[in-house]
């Protein structure tokens, strides 16, 4: 009889290390779950942002630009094409654009001292590179998550638990093509 008890307390031992394995595997899955849905809801206030400031730049600058309506057609389309964006990746894109005609609607404002000495376009101008610096951070922690996450639910015995809990994999906040062109240096 004290054999039996001895084998039925080391059985229902191995079970409760097994079950306490499995939840403290599960909880960590749901905390990078969530981790991810965080850092993803940060960088989506500082879109946000920048995109409020976006028509306040554009009235600045139309003022002083007048044949510059390529410009700030671009600009625009690409804050329409965010207020459209749904999902993770079309935010992703939209922000790509709005990064690209920002960069645009800057260096054609060097083309204007005026604009560039106007007290309102240079405060604007600051503010929304400030916030591109802070979303640039807000990626790499963002994609710090989702790398994280996407090699648990990868690696073994994770895989098992994330199947059940039907994890999938998460895309990284990539940037757009152009960004990683070769940049043109023109020596005087």
């Amino acid at each position: 009889m004290g054999i039996a008890i001895l084998i039925g307390l080391v059985v229902i031992l191995f079970v409760a290390g097994v079950m306490i394995y499995l939840i403290t595997i599960y909880n960590s899955l749901v905390r990078l779950r969530n981790d991810i849905d965080k850092a993803w809801s940060n960088i989506d206030v500082l879109l946000k942002q920048r995109h409020d400031e976006l028509p306040k730049l554009i009235e600045t600058c139309k003022g002083y630009m007048q044949y510059e309506q390529k410009t700030f057609q671009a600009v625009t389309e690409a804050r329409t094409a965010f207020m459209r964006a749904s999902t993770v990746s079309e935010k992703a894109q939209a922000d790509n654009l709005i990064s690209g005609a920002l960069k645009s609607l800057f260096a054609v404002a060097e083309n204007y001292p005026e604009l560039k000495a106007n007290n309102n376009f240079m405060q604007l101008q600051g503010r929304i590179s400030d916030l591109e610096e802070k979303i640039a951070d807000r990626r790499e922690f963002f994609n710090d998550d989702v790398n994280t996450y996407n090699i648990r639910i990868q690696q073994l015995p994770d895989v098992f638990i994330a199947h059940m809990m039907n994890l999938q994999h998460k895309d990284l906040f990539k940037v757009a093509e152009e960004d990683r062109a070769d940049v043109e240096v023109k020596m005087a």
